[in-house]
């Protein structure tokens, strides 16, 4: 098996130049793309990884010895290949060019010095909330979610305040997946029922609907057109979460992403841009 593979990849070698080159540069880029998400959990070993690669270990080693060359993998005597330090910097200058992290992060950090919880920014990416930044709370409050971190847009405070606009259509699109991926466990009519109560009130509520034992009140962060481009949760385990700090939490996560919806050019006058809700 090994030898057909090498085979292969030599015949793939010897392509003129022209388009199959180009193919064979992007099939290379794509291999150490894949490469890197396949070492994101921490340590792996050479075997392990050119078991998840689905290449040889010639092939493997070969690809990560450029990555490793290159800073965006590092290698572990006993322990095998991690991310490398090339994707730390890379990963600070993407932070530091995303204005809306910038612009949020000081009234995030009030918020989360107000309320003593955990405070999170994200935005849409595809169909799953994309994790921006995170401010921890003062309390003694586990919670697991990690900057760059993806969840579902159904299931999380954060994902159903991106979603108050959307069409209902799109609300169902989005419920059936999670449902058939084991994302969804609340009921579709009363899923529903929340989600409409959410878009005529300006925020949404996580009911331990994405993790045990917490929850949080999320609410829409809007540019100059007044569209939604992120959103802003306060977190905190059950027990500080009663239903009415949830009620008494909701004006204040809302006046404080409409403050960084002002920061980005949106004005109080302006009008939603909601879809047709059929």
């Amino acid at each position: 098996m090994e030898r057909s593979t090498s085979n292969a990849e030599s015949a793939e070698s010897a392509t003129p130049a022209g388009g199959g080159a180009k193919i064979q540069g992007s099939q290379t880029l794509l291999r150490g793309l894949d490469m890197l998400d396949k070492v994101i959990d921490g340590p792996v070993k050479l075997a392990e990884l050119s078991a998840r690669m689905a290449l040889t270990r010639s092939t493997t080693h070969r690809l990560a010895n450029a990555l490793i060359d290159r800073g965006f993998l590092s290698y572990l005597p006993r322990d095998g290949y991690q991310l490398g330090p090339k994707l730390i910097q890379l990963g600070f200058l993407a932070q530091s060019q995303a204005d809306i992290v910038q612009i949020a992060r000081p009234r995030m950090e009030a918020l989360a010095a107000e309320t003593e919880d955990t405070v999170h920014l994200g935005r849409m990416d595809g169909d799953l909330a994309l994790y921006l930044d995170k401010i921890p709370g003062r309390r003694r409050v586990e919670i697991s979610s990690r900057i760059g971190d993806r969840q579902p847009l159904t299931s999380t405070g954060l994902g159903k305040a991106l979603l108050i606009d959307a069409a209902e259509s799109d609300w169902e699109r989005l419920y059936a997946a999670d449902a058939a991926r084991g994302q969804q466990h609340t009921d579709r009519g009363l899923w529903f029922e929340r989600m409409r109560s959410y878009a005529g009130a300006g925020h949404a509520f996580d009911l331990e609907e994405n993790e045990d034992l917490i929850r949080c009140v999320a609410a829409p962060v809007r540019d100059v057109s007044s569209r939604i481009v992120a959103a802003i949760s306060v977190s905190s385990a059950a027990q500080y979460m009663d239903d009415d700090r949830m009620a008494a939490l909701s004006a204040q996560v809302r006046g404080t992403a409409e403050a960084i919806s002002t920061d980005l050019g949106w004005s109080a006058e302006m009008r939603p841009a909601r879809k047709h809700r059929r």
